[in-house]
């Protein structure tokens, strides 16, 4: 284990891996993202968190309200990049933690989780102007490409990125998707990380233009043909951290807070000690004292 300590000691501090060191990590967590399945069982206890987009102090703020791993297992629901000013440390740092615990953190693919999204929000960039050259970006997009779809909590609650799908009636369906590659533009894999709870009965268009709005009677039938207890995702800026839906059935978990370092909203994580036993940590952002907030790149990479 003498490098995966080594990295993490070193991505603890809000620094990046030179790029082969990236590589090898990347490799490594490939090889364990194989070995799960499209629905990932996971055991409680365990606490469920919400989008991070590369904010990384927060994110260091969450493991200090939730604890640390491996004596707090974890469930991120994926958007782990774009548009907060560490990406690159922020993924490697989740990461690091995957090699050394795999078992007691599971990483689930968000909509931001592609090439597409990420070169236009951010990610790209920011790992061209770290590493001048896009390796680092793609040793991550070969872990997008793997990583699980779902999670599900002692058999009763299902953890997703985004929401259901009218493709999708039940988790064997989403067993058999094959998830190694880009998103797809439309169907089931490109609903689960892109669709919306709605307080409407059935289904609707996505202003989002991918994925769909879903209602309060497709969300209870899907539970009762499942026998699911709770459906828990994220994908959706909350002001308060959490929003709970349909009767309690579906909750919203944020996990960014102060979004974009401008939004104001907390942030909350999720902690199950059973899958009936229940209860949230509401955290702040860090304060602008504490962090340390990038200068602007003044040359563009590309003149």
């Amino acid at each position: 284990m003498g490098d995966v300590d080594k990295w993490i000691e070193i991505v603890e501090k809000c620094q990046y891996l030179p790029e082969n060191e990236l590589g090898k990590l990347c490799k490594m967590i490939c090889d364990i993202l194989l070995e799960e399945a499209n629905v990932q069982p996971v055991s409680t206890p365990v606490t469920v968190c919400g989008d991070i987009h590369g904010q990384f102090y927060d994110l260091q703020k969450l493991f200090s309200t939730g604890g640390e791993v491996p004596d707090t297992n974890y469930i991120f629901m994926g958007d782990f990049v774009d548009r907060g000013y560490y990406s690159l440390e922020t993924f490697t740092r989740l990461l690091t933690l995957k090699a050394r615990y795999p078992s007691q953190i599971t990483l689930l693919r968000g909509n931001h989780e592609t090439r597409q999204i990420t070169k236009v929000y951010g990610f790209f960039d920011e790992c061209f102007s770290k590493y001048g050259n896009a390796n680092g970006w793609k040793y991550c997009c070969n872990v997008f490409d793997l990583l699980t779809i779902a999670a599900i909590i002692d058999e009763q609650v299902l953890c997703v990125h985004g929401g259901l799908s009218p493709e999708i009636v039940t988790l064997d369906q989403i067993r058999t998707i094959d998830r190694n590659g880009e998103i797809p533009y439309k169907g089931a894999f490109c609903d689960l990380v892109w669709s919306d709870p709605e307080d409407i009965e059935a289904w609707d268009q996505s202003p989002r233009g991918a994925g769909w709005l879903f209602g309060h009677k497709v969300t209870n039938d899907f539970m009762t043909i499942n026998n699911l207890s709770l459906i828990c995702r994220a994908h959706q800026l909350v002001d308060d951290g959490l929003k709970y839906m349909f009767d309690e059935k579906l909750v919203t978990v944020w996990s960014a807070p102060n979004y974009c370092y401008r939004c104001g909203n907390v942030a909350a994580i999720l902690s199950f000690k059973t899958a009936q036993e229940r209860f949230a940590h509401i955290f702040l952002a860090v304060p602008d004292a504490e962090r340390v907030i990038p200068k602007r790149n003044a040359t563009p990479y590309f003149l």
